[in-house]
């Protein structure tokens, strides 16, 4: 049985799944579907297209589903994709997609999304991702998985962020963060491998070394990026521990900080 506010506006044609709790004065638009469990706080805007997963937390006066912020968008058919059990706190903004792109902001499981971040149209977040207080995804950003994003960062649009990376609170990111890296500052450079990220996802000693080794060719041989990438291919391959590294750095279109 769904909780819903008397003062909550529903549309008629949203699909609320069995245990959804909606808190007062918030507000469902047409063309949104939440899934059982999910909380939604009060004073919340969500518009759709927008599919929310099961067991979400979302803290009251969260936007979401709203249109992009870009003077291209007409009004097209796009879409925001959330997943389960994230959580999603007060003042958060996610916009839907573009016509430019795939057409969907897409957020997948396990996240937690601090006050007042936001997510931009066609961004695309992994799971296990942590966005702290205020920062912030221009259009077309990835995180990948386990990420962590400092609180009054900012990420230039089309900007990757590797998987397990933290970026430091207050950073500017203008170029692609390899995984497993710490980085930081204006605009964000790399200082090293995230090493307590990686303990505390389990790593063991002689995959962090392998990681140490690989950013050493990488940052302290003064290698083209071509020559640094054939290096670690010939030396690790593409798949295990370093494989991530190795297909982030043929990918990136921005390039990489170094």
């Amino acid at each position: 049985m769904s909780r819903i506010d008397p003062t909550a506006r529903i549309a008629p044609d949203a699909l609320i799944a069995d245990g959804v709790e909606i808190g007062a004065y918030a507000t469902i638009e047409s063309n949104v579907i939440i899934g059982p469990g999910t909380k939604v706080g009060p004073y919340c805007m969500i518009q759709g297209p927008t599919t929310i997963g099961a067991g979400c937390d979302i803290t009251g006066y969260a936007s979401i589903g709203t249109p992009p912020q870009d003077h291209s968008y007409k009004g097209e058919d796009t879409r925001l994709e959330i997943g389960d059990h994230n959580t999603i706190r007060e003042f958060v903004t996610i916009n839907r997609g573009t016509t430019k792109d795939t057409g969907v902001t897409t957020i997948g499981n396990h996240n937690l999304i601090m006050a007042y971040c936001h997510v931009a149209h066609d961004c695309v977040l992994g799971s296990h991702v942590v966005m702290g207080n205020l920062a912030t995804l221009a259009g077309h950003v990835e995180i990948h998985d386990h990420a962590i994003v400092g609180g009054l960062s900012a990420v230039h649009q089309f900007t990757r962020i590797g998987e397990r990376c933290i970026i430091g609170g207050g950073s500017m990111v203008s170029l692609d963060i390899l995984p497993y890296a710490k980085a930081s500052g204006d605009r964000a450079k790399l200082f090293g491998v995230n090493t307590i990220g990686l303990k505390r996802g389990g790593f063991s000693p002689e995959q962090i070394k392998a990681v140490e080794k690989a950013y050493r060719i990488l940052l302290k041989q003064k290698l083209l990026l071509k020559d640094a990438i054939e290096i670690l291919d010939q030396e690790f391959g593409d798949d295990g521990t370093i494989g991530p590294i190795v297909r982030f750095l043929r990918s990136s279109r921005r390039g990489i900080a170094r």
